[in-house]
């Protein structure tokens, strides 16, 4: 008898098939994750809700590539959803890549962004390669940065808590107007 070794990236899709085929139910194209295993939890539980967004709206969501860039995630997709489905997508994955700022691409622990050569990492100190690449003052973990209308805000990601906490802008120099 022959051991099959599953592979989590298919063990990803299989359980969270409405999200990785068109809405005609044709498999999409292949977005098997292109990344470590170490970001298998965050992008599992981005799915979760990405998956309720979509379901409570009704709407077309597929998954278009799910990969590793400059030491983080990135995470496309295409769809039909209404404004507050695609806000509540839109948040999944930025807190999915967010957290994967700060996760080991590796083994999931909590790490931090290296740069060995051209290479930029997030990685564990057992994992690490290169070296740990300094944040600016103020900006440890990930701010995201959003405009509305005339108003900026900030938002730091909590990895604790897995969500983020609003900043005040004058800490960056930005005067809310």
């Amino acid at each position: 008898m022959t051991d099959v070794v599953r592979d989590w990236r298919d063990e990803l899709v299989e359980a969270h098939p409405s999200l990785f085929r068109s809405p005609e139910g044709r498999p999409g194209p292949s977005c098997l994750p292109e990344c470590g295993e170490g970001w298998r939890d965050l992008l599992d539980r981005a799915c979760v809700r990405i998956r309720a967004a979509v379901e409570a709206d009704g709407g077309a969501f597929t998954a278009t590539q799910i990969k590793e860039k400059f030491g983080t995630l990135r995470f496309y997709w295409r769809g039909d959803l209404s404004d507050e489905a695609e806000a509540k997508v839109d948040e999944a994955i930025e807190l999915a890549e967010a957290r994967s700022a700060c996760t080991c691409e590796v083994c999931g622990e909590e790490g931090r962004l290296h740069k060995s050569g051209d290479w930029l990492t997030t990685r564990c100190d057992a994992h690490a390669r290169g070296t740990p690449v300094e944040a600016e003052a103020d900006g440890e973990n990930v701010v995201v940065q959003r405009v509305v209308g005339a108003r900026t805000s900030f938002r730091r990601y909590d990895r604790a808590a897995d969500s983020f906490v609003d900043i005040d802008p004058a800490s960056f120099g930005t005067e809310e107007e």
